[in-house]
């Protein structure tokens, strides 16, 4: 059952690299949306916060959500994680 349910290696590098070019696009696109008129800054807000949710869930891919969440929830990262989840 587990193998089943278990990603290869190169499935999971395959998934990194696409979720994190996907979040790189959107940081970018939202960073030249800034300068639309009226409806930039919002715009803005928008594609540069779902390309930081895409990049950094690029990283489920290699190692894992439960291994994931565990690194980032340590006593020494916990102060960054914090930071960066409300600053989403």
């Amino acid at each position: 059952v587990i193998d089943a349910t278990s990603l290869g290696w190169d499935t999971r590098v395959k998934g990194f690299v696409a979720c994190f070019a996907i979040g790189c696009l959107c940081s970018l696109l939202g960073s030249c949306l800034l300068w639309v008129p009226k409806k930039g800054l919002t715009l803005f807000a928008v594609f540069y916060t779902l390309g930081n949710i895409a990049s950094i869930g690029s990283t489920l891919f290699l190692m894992g959500p439960m291994k994931q969440l565990k690194r980032m929830f340590e006593p020494t990262r916990l102060i960054a994680t914090v930071v960066m989840l409300v600053s989403i």
